[in-house]
């Protein structure tokens, strides 16, 4: 009894001391700002802050039933606090997971005021004492006046009068139903529901203002008529002029760190107005080389034909390989004229997928001296051929040099004798860091690169190898401070051993021989060892090239390149230039742009090659298998088929027969199967279905190279 009297009394001396925030003295906002990753050097600020307040007499009655009914039905009934949206918010400050806040109008006006980063208990105990003070201390009208003049509305806009005035142009004292309800909908999230920002949000905010009328018809607010008339579409939004602080190719790195905050649960109330410090992990000098390198080969290969250069787009992202941080990023020349970013737009990536069935086949055994069909050959079940670029025919062929010369029907070879060879091709791609997606259909083809990935999930899943199968995630945010100086955010550089480390390092040892005296011997004039892979998908039914790729990796930067054409990155590319092989263009830009990274850092090697012994017996005998290919979506309009089934070891193989080449060593370790958790659905079936149109037409020899 004595320690709850204390403890009374200690409440009772603090409600009685901590004094009520004045909404128009102590209201401050700030703008955060970004920096690249010297923390100096500003790269741009995420809001221009326009705060207006109005009195409560002026502000519309319909503003103030559509706010309540979007954020606190019971606000003009409860005492202020929500005990269990209290717990949840103290549980989620000392258990793992998102940090999660206080649900009643009332709390959140304290924490507009307040505008701390800080998650602590001391902040939430805090709140919850002034919250429960202004509840009891105030009158609703009061504290919804200092809400609707305070709550964060996006496009910079604080309080109900500037939201009024940047949205539609009017005052608030104006608005018409339709007007209020899509305003108060938009407080939940406004960086994430505004519909002039694209369909997609647009539809959010339809979904958020279709509840809130729903509440207002149950608040008794509006009738079932009302409902209907304005049910069904959001208020006309006027065009918005463009941002002129996120104009030119650094708009897109700004987007992905205001994206990154939000992630990692900064409202948006706090990236625009809580005067954060954010230092990126973009490095200032390689995005300027980044941005030239892309800008001017594009220029280039346009010119050939006479073409615009605004019709080819180039993507190139660069990550470091010991943190994950993206260094350098590409998107396009100018987010405000168009916000396609292409370098997170995932695309056909050609043969610089084949690294995921080099790594699926090293950890089933074989090595990089077992021999494959070299030669052209049609797969069971299908009904067109798999060639090599050119028409060439290698025959015989080890590992390492299908690797090397980028031969497809080796490729698809190696495929055919792996137990569930697609699948393990796919899940390979995945540990090492690929986002898995419906595009990546399990057919023996897999490693020709019709399955789409972003260049920043290339960079990410070639810097893989170079850490000898340590993956690490992509992030853009290296650290946040707020107001005070204090750090608040920073990144857990957290790496997971994916692949087995002795697969990682052969396949990166023969990727470095692509680089050496193969397809990708262009980047060789770096003068430092790449593991690196070129890639040109070309769509047969189209007669076209629709993506030219090359992606290497020196043991500190792993940078790749993508450049497809077209508004929709579809069209083609020889359009530009005869032959768009990804050792051309691609490389020429990966190169430009390396040069500059690379200076002034040591000269690292890979290790390896690990010396394993090959434990898997490719068959030497091809079954033919009548059987009628099933239809299987795929991102072409005309589909060919593929082989049909995964086979055994036992079955399926190419006319040819492989030979093995025969190793005594032993292999460095046991390697366990390894799995990962994607966020897409990978498709499952294994046999049946063709392969999309068009093949891994990939780059001739090394010395016809244009």
């Amino acid at each position: 009894m004595t320690l709850f009297l204390a403890l009374l009394l200690i409440f009772g001396v603090f409600y009685a001391a901590t004094p009520i925030p004045d909404p128009n003295s102590e209201f401050k906002t700030e703008n955060t700002t970004l920096f690249y990753r010297d923390g100096k050097e500003v790269l741009g600020t995420l809001s221009v802050q326009n705060r207006q307040s109005i009195p409560y007499a002026q502000m519309p009655q319909n503003v103030k039933d559509a706010m309540v009914a979007a954020e606190n039905m019971t606000f003009w009934r409860d005492p202020g606090i929500d005990i269990g949206g209290m717990m949840r918010a103290v549980t989620s400050l000392v258990g793992p997971g998102e940090t999660v806040g206080g649900s009643t109008i009332t709390q959140q006006y304290v924490k507009v005021l307040y505008l701390s980063q800080e998650k602590t208990i001391t902040r939430k105990a805090k709140e919850l004492l002034l919250a429960l003070k202004v509840g009891n201390d105030l009158s609703k009208e009061q504290i919804l006046e200092g809400y609707l003049n305070t709550v964060y509305f996006g496009r910079g806009a604080y309080g109900i009068q500037a939201a009024a005035q940047t949205y539609f142009g009017i005052d608030a004292a104006k608005l018409n139903e339709q007007q209020a309800i899509a305003l108060a909908s938009i407080v939940n999230a406004p960086n994430l529901l505004d519909p002039t920002v694209s369909a997609k949000q647009s539809q959010d905010l339809l979904e958020r203002y279709q509840m809130t009328i729903n509440h207002l018809v149950e608040m008794g607010k509006l009738t079932e008529a009302d409902k209907a008339k304005i049910y069904g579409a959001l208020p006309p939004f006027p065009k918005v002029e463009k941002d002129a602080r996120f104009g030119g190719p650094k708009g897109f790195l700004m987007t992905m760190a205001q994206a990154e905050l939000r992630d990692q649960g900064f409202t948006d109330a706090e990236i625009s107005g809580g005067g954060l410090k954010v230092t990126t992990t973009f490095d200032s000098s390689m995005q300027a080389a980044a941005v030239d390198a892309a800008q001017s080969m594009a220029k280039s290969a346009a010119s050939e034909r006479g073409k615009k250069a605004s019709d080819l787009h180039p993507g190139i992202a660069s990550v470091e390989t010991a943190t994950g941080g993206i260094l350098a990023l590409y998107g396009g020349p100018d987010f405000v004229a168009s916000n396609k970013n292409w370098a997170t737009t995932p695309r056909p990536t050609g043969s610089t997928f084949k690294p995921y069935a080099l790594i699926a086949a090293l950890r089933h055994g074989f090595s990089l001296s077992d021999t494959f069909n070299g030669t052209s050959f049609t797969p069971r079940g299908a009904n067109k051929p798999i060639r090599n670029a050119g028409g060439e025919s290698f025959g015989p062929i080890t590992m390492q040099d299908a690797t090397t010369h980028s031969v497809n029907s080796a490729f698809v070879d190696i495929v055919s004798q792996i137990p569930d060879g697609p699948n393990q091709v796919i899940k390979a791609a995945g540990d090492a860091g690929v986002p898995v997606n419906d595009s990546m259909q399990p057919v023996l083809s897999i490693p020709l690169g019709f399955g789409e990935v972003s260049p920043v999930y290339q960079a990410l899943a070639y810097s893989t190898f170079a850490n000898e199968g340590v993956r690490r995630e992509a992030h853009v945010i290296a650290e946040v401070r707020d107001q005070a100086g204090n750090v608040v955010y920073k990144p857990t550089i957290q790496g997971t051993q994916a692949i087995e480390k002795d697969v990682a390092i052969n396949a990166a040892y023969a990727m470095t021989k692509v680089t050496q005296s193969g397809t990708g011997q262009r980047v060789a004039a770096l003068g430092r060892q790449v593991a690196g892979k070129t890639g040109t998908r070309y769509d047969s039914d189209k007669n076209a090239t629709v993506a030219s790729w090359f992606v290497g990796s020196t043991k500190q930067i792993s940078t790749a390149v993508m450049f497809v054409a077209g508004d929709d990155g579809n069209g083609n590319l020889d359009s530009f230039s005869s032959g768009f092989y990804g050792s051309g263009y691609p490389a020429r830009t990966w190169l430009a742009y390396m040069r500059q990274a690379m200076k002034g850092l040591p000269d690292e090697s890979f290790s390896g090659p690990v010396r394993m012994s090959s434990n898997a017996q490719p068959t030497r005998q091809y079954v033919p298998v009548t059987r009628t290919p099933t239809s299987t979506s795929t991102r072409t309009a005309r589909q060919t088929a593929s082989a049909s089934a995964a086979p055994t070891s036992a079955s399926a193989q190419p006319s040819a027969s492989p030979t093995r080449a025969t190793t005594s060593a032993q292999p460095t370790q046991a390697r366990p199967t390894q799995t990962r958790t994607t966020g897409a659905s990978r498709p499952t079936q294994t046999s049946g279905g063709s392969q999309p149109s068009g093949g891994g037409a990939d780059e001739p020899g090394a010395s016809s190279t244009p």
